[in-house]
């Protein structure tokens, strides 16, 4: 009998501790709830968006990192934001080692914050980037290398090379009215970091493409219909483009930069 009473005592000492453990858990859970809810509310406010943005502040456990100030890594994203040129665009920011002693755990929308470092992207889906080249049915691929590969692209956020990416669609050239596949390079231009400028470079056939060859009498006007430059981009908090690329069937301007300080109104830069 008395090793029975031990028993239930031990039993009853564990039930009692995975009850305070489980509790905790879930009061961290929502205390980190909370601050991502106000902190998407507080993001709209500050930088003028249309809705709420997607937060996440990645800590766990959250209330030891919101006690020292000090987030050890926040992501911002923005979907359908207005935007210059292509009408509508996503903005994303991810931020690593957030130090918070100006702000609160909070972060107060006039609050400075010093970031070790900062990754900041636009992104374009195929659907608006084809209504800015006049070519409606758009696809974007990353270069057929890349596809393959273990993180879908070449930077740390899974973005392609800049070369060889694959844009398919029917181009406004008269005379020709075929769905091509065509390969081009991306690039920031060199008179103005806010521009990204697109360069056709040939056509491609065979798996993987439209397979269509272009007779070489509308070769040259094929191409020019998928060259361009895209005006207006400024990154996420003004930071300066440091990629660009594909992801899925979108383009992305990325730029990454370290040891800066921010202000969340500074998001939304056009």
């Amino acid at each position: 009998m008395p090793v029975r009473k031990v028993l239930i005592g031990v039993t009853a000492a564990a039930v009692a501790v995975g009850v305070v453990v489980v509790g905790a858990v879930g009061v961290d859970y929502g205390t980190s709830i909370y601050a991502e809810y106000r902190l998407s509310s507080t993001m709209r406010k500050a930088a003028n968006l249309g809705s709420d943005p997607f937060v996440a502040i990645v800590a766990f456990p959250f209330i030891p990192q919101a006690m020292r100030r000090h987030y050890n890594q926040l992501e911002i994203k923005a979907n359908a934001v207005d935007h210059a040129r292509v009408g509508t665009a996503t903005l994303e920011a991810t931020m690593y080692s957030v130090d918070l002693t100006d702000a609160s755990w909070l972060i107060r929308p006039d609050a400075r914050l010093p970031v070790e470092k900062l990754e900041s992207r636009i992104i374009i889906d195929s659907t608006h980037l084809g209504g800015y080249l006049g070519i409606r049915d758009l696809m974007v691929e990353a270069p057929p290398r890349e596809t393959n590969t273990a993180t879908g692209g070449v930077t740390a956020s899974g973005i392609s090379d800049s070369h060889g990416l694959v844009f398919s669609g029917t181009p406004h050239v008269s005379g020709f009215d075929r769905r091509v596949s065509v390969s081009v390079d991306l690039s920031i231009a060199a008179d103005d970091p806010a521009t990204l400028v697109f360069t056709a470079t040939g056509v491609l056939t065979g798996p993987d493409t439209a397979d269509q060859a272009v007779p070489d009498d509308k070769r040259d006007a094929v191409l020019h219909a998928f060259n361009a430059r895209l005006p207006d981009q400024r990154l996420p908090f003004g930071v300066a483009p440091t990629s660009e690329g594909a992801r899925g069937s979108d383009v992305i301007i990325e730029g990454v930069a370290r040891g800066v300080t921010l202000r969340l109104d500074g998001f939304k830069q056009s």
